[in-house]
């Protein structure tokens, strides 16, 4: 049992606000009756759901890795017309969820699914899902700031888990990865800002064993059946345990 609303947004139709409206405007109906309640709760194994006539589509799982660029929203629409990344997934074929969000400034690797349990395996931290970022900061950091961030930094909202830090390249190359196990709001950002230093780029590189590798900015791919089900293990085996 779900929802009117959840039902058609989780059909592919397009996101929940707007299934919300569309029932508002009397273009479902439930077993042959309109209706304009979209909190109705329905059972498509014994309900009728039909959106301007027609039956809903398949609901199949989908999963969707995005190589979003900078510039870019994560969000369905913006009220002051910017660009988003369903402008880059037109040809998708279907209206996916966004899994966490990257802000405008940040690239990399975005996950988009209609599997809800999936989606919260990668985004609550209690599955502790490593996500693994390139870092370029205004200035190289010295080797105490950086095992700060090793060691967890004090944020306004808390402290931060301890995170994986390593430098790359030679002595004059500022960049590092960090990889975290979190999903704060620009929780990265908001890390290397607490050291004085503020983040030229940063690019979300990998989620768990899901990488960016080569896949051009702007393109996306569907994620593998190997790589949602590697996701899925790992996940399971950080689970929280069920209270007695």
């Amino acid at each position: 049992m779900k929802t009117l609303e959840r039902v058609i947004s989780k059909a592919g139709l397009g996101s929940r606000s707007q299934a919300r409206s569309w029932v508002h405007a009397g273009r479902v109906t439930v077993n042959g009756d309109p209706t304009q309640n979209p909190d109705r709760w329905v059972d498509l194994a014994v309900d009728d759901v039909r959106f301007d006539g027609k039956p809903l589509p398949n609901s199949d799982k989908r999963y969707v890795l995005l190589h979003k660029p900078t510039g870019y929203l994560t969000t369905r629409r913006d009220p002051e017309g910017r660009p988003t990344v369903y402008h880059l997934l037109e040809d998708v074929g279907v209206f996916l969820p966004y899994v966490g969000r990257l802000d405008l400034d940040t690239s990399g690797l975005l996950i988009l699914t209609n599997d809800n349990a999936f989606a919260e395996q990668v985004t609550n931290p209690a599955f502790h899902v490593p996500k693994t970022y390139l870092v370029e900061p205004s200035t190289r950091l010295h080797d105490e700031q950086l095992q700060r961030l090793r060691d967890g930094i004090v944020l306004d909202d808390g402290p931060t888990r301890p995170a994986v830090v390593e430098r790359l390249g030679g002595e004059h190359d500022a960049r590092f990865e960090i990889t975290i196990t979190e999903g704060r709001n620009r929780q990265v950002r908001r890390m290397v800002e607490a050291l004085g230093v503020r983040a030229l780029s940063l690019v979300r590189t990998s989620i768990g064993p899901i990488v960016i590798g080569d896949l051009p900015a702007g393109r996306w791919r569907d994620l593998s059946a190997f790589e949602v089900e590697t996701v899925r293990r790992s996940g399971a085996s950080f689970a929280a345990p069920t209270p007695n």
